[in-house]
């Protein structure tokens, strides 16, 4: 337990007096869906304008070429939004990285495109927690410490990706770039509305196994077909057995079939696996392939498997125990109770620790009902995790280590 020197609250309360609740009406009017590329150039410029506020350079960069298997088993190219990154002192001693997104999941033709109060001090809208709440909460912070005497020892990078919430495929490489030396990263997803941040995270794949099979007339001849949809019926079957305590598997859709009367010849199976550690991971790995190799083998059908673990579990080692641990201590001299546990979830965190950088991924401020028209941002837990983020990083920089 530490107690905070007047210096430190002079920055405190720069970040908790910052316009964040404007900030977030006007962000969260923005429909910034990931797939409405009009919307993310809107609201990549508008970030780009508020975070030229801080010193150094603010950059918005290509996002990576995403593909996906169509309904038809074709390969498609999808493109992403643009994404910001602001570099800030890097060559400064203390090298950290603050994380965020720009987009949502709701579409440029969702309904929920308003904001109303619920009640007092709580803002129902899309984004608001999840999480242009947290963006503002980034800024607020960031701007307080640069008005501290700890700042020159404080380099960072701050990465707005506009792809997370459909894996981030378009921005993993960038991730991984700016991770590099870091000695530890925060990351703005929405705390719980008790507080309560994530601790521990699965990681998480999305696969398509296209079952390309051999048609044949139903009545006449079906014996000389390969029933693809049954072959991707019994994947699914074999693949759902897989689960276990440290594997969770999600058969989620199949593509596929047409007439009642022509055996279909082609399937495609959608699936979700979170595994709880890197070795979960990998055996769920060559389980996959095997299942696939004995279904082709049983039903005499070809398949191709696309996709992969794009968020390695992120399981609490001893660097990040310790800035949680830091975090908790902040919150502490702040009169606020910080507490943690593992969550189903993934997200940002999880590509970042897998880089071997600690990290606590739920910095943002209090909300909840995301991914929902109820979605909720706790106003008052603007202020707080503003100065919360502020007091954790000049504890950073006063100790020179996690």
């Amino acid at each position: 337990m530490f107690s905070l020197t007047p210096q430190d609250s002079a920055v405190l309360d720069r970040a908790a007096a910052a316009p964040m609740l404007a900030q977030v009406e006007q962000w969260a009017a923005i429909n910034s869906g990931t797939t409405n590329l009009a919307g993310l150039k809107i609201m990549a410029a508008t970030l780009a304008d508020a975070f030229s506020a801080l010193p150094g350079e603010v950059r918005l960069v290509a996002p990576d070429p995403v593909e996906s298997v169509d309904a038809a088993g074709q390969v498609q190219t999808s493109q992403r939004g643009e994404h910001l990154h602001l570099s800030v002192r890097p060559d400064a001693p203390v090298q950290l990285l603050f994380t965020g997104h720009m987009d949502t999941v709701f579409p440029a033709d969702h309904p929920f495109q308003t904001l109303t109060w619920r009640e007092e001090g709580v803002l129902n809208g899309p984004g608001t927690a999840d999480m242009k709440g947290g963006l503002s909460v980034i800024l607020a912070a960031l701007s307080a410490i640069e008005t501290s005497p700890l700042a020159p020892r404080i380099g960072y990078d701050v990465m707005i990706n506009s792809d997370e919430e459909t894996g981030s495929h378009a921005s993993a490489a960038l991730i991984a770039e700016l991770a590099k030396g870091k000695m530890a990263a925060l990351t703005y997803e929405p705390a719980l509305p008790d507080g309560t941040l994530a601790g521990a995270r699965p990681g998480s794949g999305n696969f398509s196994i296209t079952i390309h099979g051999l048609s044949a007339h139903a009545g006449r001849n079906p014996e000389e077909g390969r029933n693809a949809l049954v072959a991707a019926a019994d994947l699914a079957l074999r693949l759902n057995a897989m689960k276990s305590l440290e594997l969770k598997v999600n058969p989620a859709k199949i593509d596929g079939g047409g007439p009642n009367n022509v055996v279909p010849d082609q399937a495609i199976l959608r699936v979700n696996m979170r595994p709880s550690t890197p070795e979960a991971m990998a055996r769920a790995e060559v389980m996959l392939r095997d299942t696939i190799a004995n279904i082709q083998r049983d039903h005499d059908v070809h398949c191709h498997l696309h996709g992969g673990f794009n968020r390695p579990p992120k399981p609490l080692d001893e660097a990040a125990s310790r800035l949680f641990t830091l975090v908790r201590d902040c919150g502490a001299a702040l009169g606020l109770q910080i507490g943690w546990n593992a969550t189903g979830g993934v997200c940002d965190g999880n590509n970042i620790a897998a880089c071997g950088i600690p990290v606590v991924d739920t910095m943002g401020p209090r909300g909840g009902a995301i991914h929902s028209p109820d979605e909720f941002l706790i106003v008052d837990s603007l202020a707080e995790r503003a100065k919360l983020s502020a007091l954790t990083i000049l504890q950073l920089a006063e100790r020179g280590t996690v």
